[in-house]
């Protein structure tokens, strides 16, 4: 027969383990940079933008294009990082294995 109050006891488990991983992938920080690091950013674990620094060389005004591309370039290697650190953690949690409905 099977036990319902152990799953709920595993449930419930698992929703403080999630939200413990999750205060500990906002507090986490990843770093990335474009141009040879002429743009920088940085980005929690939960893929949250925390700043952007640009080189005063990268800022060529008749150039804008290229600062955009730039700045997107960054944060798009940010974000990768940061879904990195979070698939990571969640990995550890699971032990590795895939559940539908989590986001990463």
């Amino acid at each position: 027969m099977f036990d319902f109050k152990q799953l709920q006891k595993m449930q419930q488990e698992l929703q403080e383990r999630m939200a413990k991983m999750d205060q500990e992938l906002a507090n986490k920080q990843v770093d990335a940079a474009s141009g040879g690091g002429v743009v920088k950013v940085q980005f929690n674990g939960k893929q949250e933008l925390l700043s952007i620094k640009i080189s005063p060389e990268a800022i060529d005004p008749s150039d804008i294009e290229m600062l955009e591309d730039l700045v997107l370039a960054a944060v798009n290697a940010g974000i990768a990082k940061s879904k990195e650190l979070g698939q990571s953690n969640l990995s550890q949690l699971t032990g590795g294995m895939k559940i539908p409905g989590f986001p990463f």
